[in-house]
């Protein structure tokens, strides 16, 4: 006798949970970028494949099949940035280098307040008079690779030495500002580049540094434009523009109710 509703049990729920949890992972990571239009052509390839087996059009659907055969490995080529972003974020993101080690677990990073207040002061000032900024807040991800790429300071966090640092005449200002444990750590950093077409025309290649580095990393991130003095903040490959000093202040102490994901 064939039983009337199929078998549904908790592990079942789970596996979908899993799934639909990585394809989330795998939209966020090629939104707005080349890459869903490669997935689009993937999905009309095969669609085509379907089309010509259900007419048995015995030849085209071979030289298909030896395409869809190798699919895999033709993924792995295509989206080869891709798959590194998604195991950077599944490594990185995830602080999974750091699951044996109980005190990472507990002790997060935190801001202090003269750090926070000394950015917000520099930023507002950047704000004003148009200069451009990118500042790099490290978190439990590790980011000296970047750090090394710079100028290797670890300095004493003050506005003086921010404003001084991004003053268009001095060398440091080109690049990223790196702050780890309360520190600067470097400045003049060079920070991978997100590939998204679909940002706004007024975000220019520090937002794009920006979004690049908060898509494989932890970090919180602020960027100033010098084309408009708007305070951007990043964080986990969002962005929220036109932050207020008081909104900054309340995102640098990791309060983020009014971060608006985008």
């Amino acid at each position: 006798m064939i039983p009337l509703f199929i078998k549904f049990g908790i592990f079942d729920v789970l596996d979908i949970l899993i799934v639909a949890f990585i394809f989330y992972q795998i939209y966020r990571l090629v939104k707005g970028t080349a890459a869903i239009n490669i997935f689009a052509g993937i999905f009309i390839f095969y669609l085509a494949w379907l089309l010509v087996r259900a007419f048995n059009m015995e030849l085209i659907s071979s030289i298909l099949g030896q395409f869809i055969g190798m699919g895999v490995i033709a993924l792995l080529i295509v989206f080869q940035q891709e798959v590194r972003r998604f195991l950077l974020l599944i490594g990185s993101k995830y602080n999974l280098q750091n699951i044996f080690n109980l005190e990472s677990l507990f002790a997060k990073p935190a801001i202090k307040e003269d750090v926070s207040e000394a950015i917000v002061q520099s930023c507002e000032y950047f704000s004003m008079t148009k200069t451009g900024a990118l500042i790099v807040f490290a978190q439990n991800t590790e980011l000296f690779n970047y750090a090394q790429t710079g100028v290797i300071l670890r300095a004493k966090v003050t506005a003086d030495l921010i404003e001084n640092i991004f003053f268009k005449n001095t060398p440091l200002h080109d690049g990223a500002v790196i702050i780890a444990e309360n520190k600067i750590l470097a400045a003049r950093c060079i920070l991978p580049v997100s590939d998204k077409t679909d940002l706004p025309g007024s975000m220019g290649l520090r937002h794009r540094a920006a979004l690049g580095l908060s898509a494989v990393s932890d970090a919180l991130i602020v960027v100033v434009s010098e084309e408009t003095g708007n305070i951007t903040f990043v964080k986990d490959g969002s962005y929220k523009v036109r932050v207020s000093p008081e909104e900054l202040r309340t995102f640098l102490h990791k309060d983020f109710t009014g971060f608006i994901v985008n």
